[in-house]
């Protein structure tokens, strides 16, 4: 098991990207090792992060302006070569549907409910993680 994991979170809002670490915390399950976080609030910097690699999941917001969570899910979903995970922050229950647009491979709504995230989460470094073994 590698030392530690990689989340990328974007979104333009400091108070969402604080709740999503604070929801998962530095081990979002224990058979997991710890996560370190690589915070983004502009589409350049996820694009930049993602291209030197490392990034084991992405978490992004949906609700992000100018350009949302779900455009830049389906944008890295092309254009990354084995793009990591995605879990997208979903504004409400009904925008499930888009998330699935996006090819987001987990949502979860915001405000962030912090068993529900972090189990979806972990869920989705444990696959991650296990394919790079």
């Amino acid at each position: 098991m590698q030392p530690t994991a990689s989340v990328l979170v974007y979104s333009d809002n400091a108070n969402t990207r604080e709740q999503v670490r604070l929801a998962a915390g530095r081990r979002p399950a224990p058979d997991l090792p710890e996560v370190e976080y690589l915070e983004c609030a502009t589409l350049p910097a996820v694009l930049s992060a993602l291209e030197a690699g490392g990034v084991d999941v992405c978490v992004l917001d949906g609700e992000t302006a100018p350009i949302g969570g779900m455009g830049v899910c389906r944008q890295i979903k092309d254009e990354i070569f084995r793009c990591p995970p995605v879990l997208l922050l979903i504004g409400r229950p009904q925008d499930a549907w888009l998330a699935t647009w996006s090819r987001a491979d987990a949502a979860v709504t915001h405000p962030v409910d912090p068993v529900e995230f972090a189990d979806a989460l972990a869920a989705l470094l444990r696959t991650r993680l296990a394919i790079e073994a």
